[in-house]
Formats: structure tokens, C-alpha cells, sequence
């Protein structure tokens, strides 16, 4: 096809263009130049997440489809906005504007995490060694001469040490042993002599640690001689824009197939070396420094990364393929670091329960207590685990995407200009917001997502079905009909939200532009999925304990852990019936500490021992076989719970506020 055959499409504000083929997407386009755009779907058309505006073109598009429809309002298509994955370049250059909402965006992530004092006790260890030159009275060979020394010098046995056969061949060993005069370091993992050095480098020995989340990456440089971090990085994940969530991204895989699978596998790892490049700038340390990673990260991303074929654990009985801890060379995994050192995933348990829960569950030292902790690990799949040293247990709850901003009509993830934080005064009605980085609001993101039923419920604007008291729209204008006739409850206006941006008007020529703002809103079906999402966490916990014998009353500590828990606040987290009912002092905010459990691996063979035995001790229990689950679910999504006296705080506080009477009747105002 000749140049004249494609047309121009440009994307705004990112200023990329490129020429492109009739039939292309626009999503396909976005995806080749670079350009963030988000999904949950996976280019289907069934989220909603990637509408664009047409500034120029829109008339060569042709109608707007049935599948856009589901996700346009009329202000909407009015003002030309499209579905990326949906429209195709047809006969007309395009001009196409990327809003906020609909970009990745610079997200807040979190990568630090609990600190676990650890003694140093890598599995790669490097010895500086002099050997003594051959001889017609010692004609021992080269790697004789080596496992010698290593044994004499540092007791190490020789009998079970040996030497890496491209160490001999590709490094050239032979002659890599004369030109260093026979002073070389020995950079042993376990018992393989992975490489030799010239000279003396054993104070330059590192590794790499990698928590990999459905949404984010954290990486962490460490020095392995001292156990120590020494630079941080962190990313959004990929692979993301083949899918929101895991559900999506195996779908993705089983639609297009092993070239699909290929594609996550390499986005994933692309994303990881980046991360490995920015640590290693940061700290003046090279790649081929680097002589062992740790991985971890849920069930489905084990299998992304390591390229197992993900089917069967979308069905039931959902089974993963390895459960134990695996080692795979990073070069074939394609991974940046020494051309032979080693990438060590840690063990998984079942469905989608893997190596971060069971970081978690090592950094937390769950199976050393005596007393009786719980932790949640908030997500598309929300992990839980309770227990103590004499047993512990977990579970998994598809908690869906909401609170990641998901399958909400103005949610986004946290990233510049997503509200974060609501408030709401009970008696004057009276609203208060913050965003990300203080920019105009763009969206909600998911710790504003649980501020807002818990601040609606307490202000008496909904009951505890999480339905909209309509009479309450006679208080305050923010509750009010939408143009379709739904009730909706406005958080930000829409002179709250205009904004200016630059735009290209002519190659290299930019021009100030106010973007009209929009009334940000939730919606009932908003609150509705809400619900639901906390429902999925709520079941999940109370079956658990339920199937321990156990009660909230039993749990001495409430580890949160991941980005979101430490961002949100756990009262309100509580009001709606999200966490357990527990006293605020019980809650221990511990961060990322899937990444803690990665670094914990990374530095100590005795914690990667401690790891497999975690793995081989928790009891995995799956909620689908719990009769109760259906009962359990139905109830968990009254706000916070269908009987209330289960919440005694929150009754009591809702009683004090005038929402309920002695006999947790709601009370409707007149």
C-alpha cells in the first residue's frame, strides 16, 4: 500500500501522528504511537474507557455504532466523542483529543513498604581468589584449579560446586583466568559458578526484586553483600492497555492466542527492564551486575510473565499450573540483568491467590504469631488471609474493578487530577474535595469512591440500601435527575473543571485552549457497583472467619496492605461495611508489602525456605464451595451490613447523626 493510501492521524495533547492504513483503529493507532489509553476490555468495546474526541474528521467515521451508544450520552456525542477501539481510519486525516479521564495518566504508587529486619544470606555469594599458576608440577586443569582454590581458601565443597559451561565457553575462562593474572572474584549461585571477574569485585554484588501488580510495578535495586535497598522504581503495568484486570487480559489471551500471549509476556518485561534501567542509573550500578531477581505477583500474573498457557484458571476449580516457588534464566525470560543470572518466582497457593499474597503473609510473620491477624490486600482480586502460628488460611473475593475507578461513569485511577478525598458536613449538606497534585478534577479514583457512600450515608442523602432519599433533593442541589432520569449526586461542577491545555494548530505551533469542564457526578448505578465490590470483600472475610469459627471479636491486628489501603480512610472503609467492625487502633497500614516479601527473598535463603513452607502450610479455601456464599453476598451489600447490630460503631454513629431509631429503622426526613 503506497503513502497516498494512508491518512494522517494526529493525537492531542500528546502531539504523535503517524500515517495509517483505512480499517485501522483508533486504539490500534494509540497503541503504536505510544499514546496512554486506557481500557478494561481489552479493544472490545464493552468498557467504555477509551472515548476520544474528534476534533477533525469525525464526519469521514460514519454514524456512531449501537456498542458506543451503550456509552455515550448525547452532551457526549454531540461534542464528538467516539470509542477508540471501535472507529476505524476510513478516508480522511483525523485530528483526535485524548481526555484526562481517558488517559493512564501519572498514577500514585506505592512502593514502599513494611521493613523486616533480615540477616543477609543471599543465594549468590561472590569470592576473590588468587590462584596459583600452572605448572609442569601442577598441570590441573582450569576449573580444577578454580573449585581448589574456592574450597581451600573459603571452605566451600568442591565435590558439590561446579562450573557454568558457558562460563568455559562464552566468557572464554581459559583466557579470561591468564589476562586477570590469576586473580579473579567467583560469583557462585548455590553451587554453580555463574561467572568469573578480573580482579577483586566482591563489594559489587546486587539483585533485583519486583513486585508485578495488575496495575503497577515496583522494583527494587538491592545490595546483596548488605541486604540493603539502594534505589527504588516504580510503573504503571503495560499491560494494561490489553486489559484492565486480569479476567480481561486471559480473555485477551485466549481471543488472539499465543501471539497475544507473547505480547503481554514481553509488555510486562519491558516494563521491568525499564524500571532495572532507571534503579541502575540511579545507584551508578551496570545490568550485568545484577545476579539474581525475585518476582511477585497474583496467579495470572505468574502466567503472563512466565508464559503458562492461562486458561483453566479462569474455570473452575481455577488450578494454577506450578504452585512451588520457580527458577528461570532471566535471558530467557528477556530480562535485563547478568546474561546468566537467575529469576526465582516466588510460590503460589490457588485461584488467584499467589507469591503477593504470600509476601504478605511472610513480611506480616502471620505464621509466627500468637495472636490472631488478618490481612486484606485490596484489588480486582482482593486477598485475604487470618490466622496464626497454629493455622492460617486464605481466600480470594473478584471484587471487580470499581474501586480501581472501573465500571464507574466518571472513575479513574489515581493519577493527577483524580478526586481522592470527599467530605460532607451532616447538617449543612455542605461538600469538600481533593485532588491528586491539587489539578482541576478530572475523575474520582477509588479511596474518594469509598469517602462518598460512607459521607452520602452519614448526611442521611442515601438509605442503607445505598439508594438516593430523594426528598433530600429539596436540601441541596447536588442530588438531582439526570438528563436520562436517573438520580445522580454531584461532586464537582463543571466550572470546578475547566481546564486549559496547549494545542497544535499547525506542526510546531501551539495554542491555548480552554477545555470546558463537566459536572462530575456519581451516579446510582455507581453506587450500586460499589456495593457490589464491597459486598465481594465483606463475603470473602466473614466466610473466612466464619470457617475458621472465628469473629471479628477474635482479631487482634488488621494488616492493610497495597496502595489503596494506605490511602484510604478506614473509618469510612468501615462505615460502609468494608472492613470488620474493629476499633481504628487495630488497623496497621503496612504499605507494599508484597514488595517487602520480594525483597525478603531476594537477600536470605532462609526466607526463600520460609517462603515454600508458607505455601506448603496455608490452607487455600475457595469461596465457591461455601453454601452460604450467595446468603453471605445478599446481605453484605446493605451499607454496611443488612443487620446492623453486626456494626455496633457504625449504629451507633448513624443513630447519633438521626439516620436510624432505637430500632435501626432509617428515618426519612419529611
Amino acid at each position: 500500500m503506497s503513502s497516498e493510501d494512508k491518512y494522517e492521524v494526529v493525537f492531542f495533547p500528546h502531539g504523535r501522528r503517524d500515517f495509517f492504513a483505512p480499517g485501522t483503529t483508533l486504539m490500534e493507532a494509540a497503541d503504536k504511537l505510544g499514546v496512554d489509553l486506557s481500557t478494561v476490555c481489552g479493544g472490545k468495546g464493552t468498557c467504555g474507557k477509551c472515548k476520544v474526541r474528534i476534533d477533525e474528521g469525525n464526519e469521514s467515521l460514519g454514524p456512531v455504532k449501537p456498542g458506543e451508544m451503550r456509552h455515550l450520552t448525547k452532551d457526549m456525542i454531540e461534542q464528538r466523542y467516539r470509542l477508540a477501539c471501535l472507529v476505524k481510519v476510513k478516508n480522511a486525516p483525523l485530528k483526535v483529543y485524548v481526555p484526562e479521564i481517558s488517559r493512564v495518566g501519572k498514577q500514585r504508587l506505592q512502593t514502599e513498604g513494611l521493613e523486616v529486619p533480615v540477616t543477609p544470606k543471599p543465594m549468590v555469594r561472590k569470592y576473590f581468589l588468587k590462584l596459583p599458576v600452572p605448572t609442569l608440577h601442577d598441570m590441573r586443569a582450569d576449573e580444577e584449579r578454580l573449585l581448589d582454590a574456592l574450597s581451600d581458601q573459603y571452605g566451600l565443597d568442591k565435590n558439590k560446586l561446579r562450573v557454568d559451561y558457558d562460563v568455559i565457553v562464552k566468557d572464554y575462562l581459559p583466557i579470561k583466568l591468564r589476562e586477570a593474572n590469576w586473580e579473579v572474584t567467583a560469583v557462585v549461585w548455590n553451587d554453580k559458578v555463574m561467572a568469573v571477574e578480573p580482579g577483586n569485585t566482591t563489594d559489587r554484588c546486587f539483585g533485583f526484586a519486583c513486585d508485578i501488580g495488575s496495575t503497577k510495578l515496583a522494583g527494587f535495586l538491592m545490595d546483596l553483600n548488605q541486604g540493603k535497598v539502594i534505589a527504588v522504581g516504580s510503573r504503571m503495568n503495560p499491560q494494561i492497555p490489553m486489559g484492565e484486570d486480569v479476567l480481561s487480559r486471559i480473555s485477551y489471551v485466549l481471543f488472539y492466542g499465543e501471539e497475544a500471549q507473547d505480547k503481554l509476556q514481553k509488555a510486562v518485561v519491558g516494563g521491568i527492564n525499564e524500571i532495572i534501567d532507571e534503579c541502575c542509573e540511579k545507584a551508578g550500578v551496570k545490568n550485568n551486575e545484577i545476579y539474581e531477581m525475585t518476582f511477585v505477583g497474583n496467579v495470572a500474573m505468574q502466567m503472563f510473565f512466565l508464559k503458562y498457557w492461562p486458561k483453566h484458571v479462569a474455570y473452575s476449580p481455577y488450578p494454577p499450573v506450578v504452585r512451588r516457588g520457580v527458577y528461570v534464566p532471566t535471558a530467557r525470560l528477556g530480562l535485563k540483568g547478568h546474561p546468566y543470572s537467575q529469576a526465582y518466582y516466588l510460590p503460589v497457593f490457588g485461584g488467584f491467590v499467589g507469591a503477593d499474597q504470600l509476601a504478605v503473609i511472610m513480611a506480616t510473620r502471620m505464621l509466627d504469631r500468637d495472636e490472631i491477624t488478618m490481612d486484606l490486600d485490596i484489588g480486582t482480586n482482593t486477598e485475604i488471609a487470618v490466622g496464626n502460628r497454629e493455622l492460617v488460611t486464605c481466600d480470594s473475593c473478584a471484587s471487580g474493578p470499581a474501586f480501581e475507578g472501573m465500571e464507574i461513569k466518571q472513575g479513574m485511577r489515581a493519577s493527577t487530577g483524580a478526586i481522592e478525598k470527599v467530605t460532607i458536613d451532616p447538617s449543612s449538606l455542605e461538600l469538600h474535595y481533593r485532588t491528586i497534585e491539587d489539578a482541576p478534577a478530572v475523575g474520582i479514583c477509588g479511596s474518594a469512591l469509598i469517602d462518598i457512600p460512607a459521607e452520602l450515608l452519614k448526611a442521611g442523602l442515601i438509605d442503607n440500601k445505598g439508594k438516593f432519599v430523594e426528598k433530600m433533593a429539596k436540601q441541596t442541589d447536588r442530588l438531582r435527575r439526570s438528563k436520562e432520569g436517573m438520580w445522580e449526586y454531584v461532586i464537582a461542577w463543571a466550572k470546578e473543571t475547566a481546564r486549559v491545555v496547549e494545542k497544535e494548530v499547525s506542526p510546531g505551533v501551539m495554542k491555548k485552549e480552554t477545555i470546558p469542564g463537566i459536572d462530575i457526578v456519581i451516579t446510582q448505578g455507581d453506587l450500586r457497583e460499589l456495593q457490589k465490590a464491597k459486598a465481594a470483600m465483606h463475603t470473602g472475610a466473614e466466610l473466612m472467619l466464619k470457617y475458621r469459627g472465628l469473629t471479628e471479636k477474635d482479631i487482634d491486628k488488621f494488616w492493610l496492605a497495597g496502595a489503596f489501603g494506605n490511602y484510604i480512610d478506614p473509618e469510612n472503609a468501615r462505615t460502609i461495611g468494608m472492613y470488620p467492625e474493629l476499633p481504628t487502633e487495630k488497623y496497621v497500614f503496612v504499605g507494599n508489602a508484597a514488595g517487602t516479601g520480594a525483597r525478603m527473598a531476594l537477600i536470605s535463603t532462609e526466607m526463600r525456605e520460609y517462603a515454600e513452607e508458607i505455601s506448603r502450610k496455608v490452607v487455600y479455601y475457595e469461596l465457591a464451595v461455601d453454601k452460604d456464599f450467595q446468603n453471605e453476598y445478599a446481605r453484605s451489600q446493605y451499607l454496611p451490613y443488612q443487620d446492623l447490630n453486626k456494626y455496633p460503631l457504625t449504629r451507633e454513629l448513624l443513630y447519633r447523626l438521626g439516620r436510624i431509631d432505637e430500632n435501626n429503622k432509617w428515618i426519612y426526613p419529611e
